[in-house]
């Protein structure tokens, strides 16, 4: 009788640990997904598909050469590769990375597109101030929405988009000298050797 009584507090043990263990099993999984992920990497369901047919207004009183800057069209994409960045002044990240974005503009062959994302208008005009315009064009995305049909994460985030106006790639968070000539500049030549 003795054994049978301890037979039983053990195997209610067991039972009683099973789902502790469980647990830590299912939370170390989710932990290395996580945390073993680049977030740059992950898909966009966008990719390989035309540009969101969205049309922004443009950011009032940013001028150059003299004129208005335009807003977003999307009938600009057809024709020419175009890179697309989403950004605000507000995002520490895009001042890091605005002085990569100018020397990318000095590439003649692509069309820099600014998707100005939840800013006040005068603290956008400030930044590019600051920084330089490297934006053929500055759409403002004030309330959010047209980021959304781009499938935006967070900001920044920059689309190379064909000429044929679909989305080539999609880079998920700042452009970095780590990632400038190695992974963005290589999938804008990628578009560019495309055929339309």
């Amino acid at each position: 009788m003795s054994n049978e009584g301890a037979a039983r507090p053990k195997s209610r043990s067991w039972l009683v640990a099973l789902p502790l263990i469980a647990f830590a099993v299912l939370a170390g999984l989710f932990w290395f997904r996580l945390g073993s992920g680049d977030p740059a990497r992950i898909p966009s369901a966008l990719i390989g598909r035309p540009a969101p047919q969205t049309s922004l207004p443009p950011l009032e009183g940013l001028i150059a050469g003299g004129a208005q800057v335009p807003g977003l069209d999307p009938a600009a994409f057809k024709g020419q590769v175009s890179v697309v960045n989403v950004w605000a002044s507000w995002c520490v990240p895009c001042h890091d990375e605005a002085p990569l974005l100018l020397q990318l503009a000095q590439d003649k062959r692509i069309r820099m597109i600014g998707i100005n994302y939840k800013d006040a208008q005068d603290n956008a005009r400030r930044f590019l101030g600051r920084y330089g315009n490297p934006f053929n064009a500055v759409g403002v995305d004030a309330n959010g929405r047209a980021s959304i049909e781009w499938g935006v994460y967070g900001v920044p985030e920059t689309f190379v988009i064909g000429r044929d106006g679909t989305i080539s790639y999609k880079l998920i968070g700042p452009v970095t000298p780590e990632n400038f000539d190695r992974v963005l500049k290589a999938e804008i030549e990628k578009a560019l050797r495309a055929k339309p």
